[in-house]
């Protein structure tokens, strides 16, 4: 936890960019029943029956002091989607020195995808491209990306959405409006503030840590 407040807390760095990257779920949902569309003096209605058309994954990754993005939509979560997602990745920072990602433990977020996907010359260069730090296990809140995907669950997902054209249409237009911003995240959550707020967690592994409770 630490490793990534510590981070969190560098100063920009084009030769050492800081990105937050992570993989959302989707369920594609159709309609049963045409739904009543709106009209003046009443709602939109769609009626309780509707159907499944399978799943979909978002990748995404934002570089919280710039506010660049990068999305894909994909129709499965797989080492095959992760390394050319770390690919196109890669292009967007040609110049930087090491590309530093802040993610998940998934079994497929390491540089081993890679090779099962790509030449050992070029797994081993892309692999060489990133720095991989990852967030503690049950502790998805530390990753920034988090805070986009709950922006986009609740400003774009929150509607039945039955295709992948579709949610690809609706997701990267909703991204494609974010970048234009330049919106930026903002991190207040400090290593000082986790060493008080969370102090038990820290005396548990060493009980000489509650003396940095004050």
């Amino acid at each position: 936890m630490e490793r990534v407040l510590r981070i969190y807390e560098l100063a920009y760095d084009p030769m050492f960019p800081v990105v937050c990257f992570d993989e959302r779920p989707c369920f594609l949902i159709g309609d049963r029943v045409k739904i009543l569309p709106c009209k003046p003096g009443s709602v939109k209605k769609e009626h309780y029956a509707y159907e499944k058309n399978g799943s979909a994954n978002v990748l995404a990754m934002i570089e919280p002091l710039t506010g660049q993005r990068l999305v894909h939509v994909r129709r499965q979560r797989r080492a095959k989607e992760f390394t050319l997602f770390m690919e196109n990745l890669a292009k967007q920072y040609p110049n930087a020195k090491k590309i530093r990602v802040v993610m998940d433990n998934l079994n497929t977020h390491s540089t081993s995808s890679f090779y099962k996907h790509l030449p050992a010359d070029k797994a081993e260069w892309l692999a060489r491209r990133f720095e991989f730090i990852y967030t503690p296990k049950g502790a998805s809140w530390l990753n920034m990306i988090e805070l986009e995907f709950s922006a986009l669950s609740r400003q774009c997902l929150n509607r039945r959405i039955p295709t992948l054209n579709q949610l690809s249409h609706e997701v990267f237009s909703y991204f494609k409006e974010r970048i234009e911003k330049k919106i930026k995240l903002s991190w207040q959550f400090t290593v000082w503030d986790a060493r008080q707020k969370l102090n038990r967690h820290y005396s548990k592994v060493n009980p000489e840590n509650i003396k940095l409770k004050i």
